[in-house]
C-alpha cells in the first residue's frame, strides 16, 4: 500500500511539475509579444502570437502614402500579382515563429515588402532588442536585422 501511495504521489508531482514548465516557457516565449522597430526606422511591427505560433505584421509606417497614386502603400513588389494591391498598413511580414527556448524563435519566415522575397529566418532576443535573421538555405548565407522595442506611452 506504501508503494502504491508513492508511486501516485510520484506521478502526481512529475505531471504537475511538467505542467508548471509548459506555462513558464509559453511566458518566455511571450517575451517578444509587443510592438517593435526595425533598424530602418520605415516600420512598426507588432508582434502577437495565435496558438502556439508567433507572427508580426506591420501596423505603422513612416510613410503610409504612396506619392505617385495619392493612396496608401501597397505590397507592390510581392511576386504573387494578385497581392500587390494589398495594403503594407496591416500586411503580416512574420510568420509561424515557435519558441525553441533561451530566448530563440524558429522555424518561420520573414517577408521583405521593398524585395517581395520571403526568407527563413529566426529571432534572437536580447534584453529590449530582437535579432532577426533572414537567409537562404542555411543561416550563414543571410542577413541580420535589430529590432527596437517601443515602449508606449501610459496616458495620465
Amino acid at each position: 500500500m506504501k508503494q502504491l501511495i508513492a508511486i501516485t504521489t510520484i506521478l502526481f508531482l512529475t505531471l504537475t511539475l511538467s505542467s508548471f514548465n509548459k506555462i513558464f516557457v509559453a511566458d518566455e516565449g511571450d517575451a517578444i509579444i509587443g510592438l517593435w522597430e526595425p533598424s530602418s526606422g520605415k516600420a512598426r511591427v507588432k508582434i502577437s502570437k495565435i496558438g502556439n505560433k508567433y507572427f508580426g505584421k506591420i501596423v505603422w509606417l513612416r510613410e503610409p502614402i504612396d506619392s505617385k497614386t495619392n493612396k496608401p502603400k501597397t505590397d507592390k513588389n510581392n511576386p504573387d500579382e494578385s497581392l500587390r494591391s494589398v495594403p503594407l498598413r496591416g500586411f503580416r511580414m512574420l510568420k509561424d515563429f515557435v519558441y525553441s527556448g533561451e530566448n530563440e524563435w524558429t522555424g518561420g519566415t520573414i517577408y521583405d515588402p521593398e524585395s517581395g522575397s520571403t526568407y527563413s529566418s529566426t529571432i534572437n532576443k536580447d534584453g529590449e532588442v530582437l535579432n532577426i535573421r533572414g537567409y537562404v538555405g542555411i543561416k550563414a548565407l543571410g542577413r541580420t536585422d535589430t529590432w527596437k522595442r517601443i515602449k508606449l506611452k501610459k496616458k495620465k
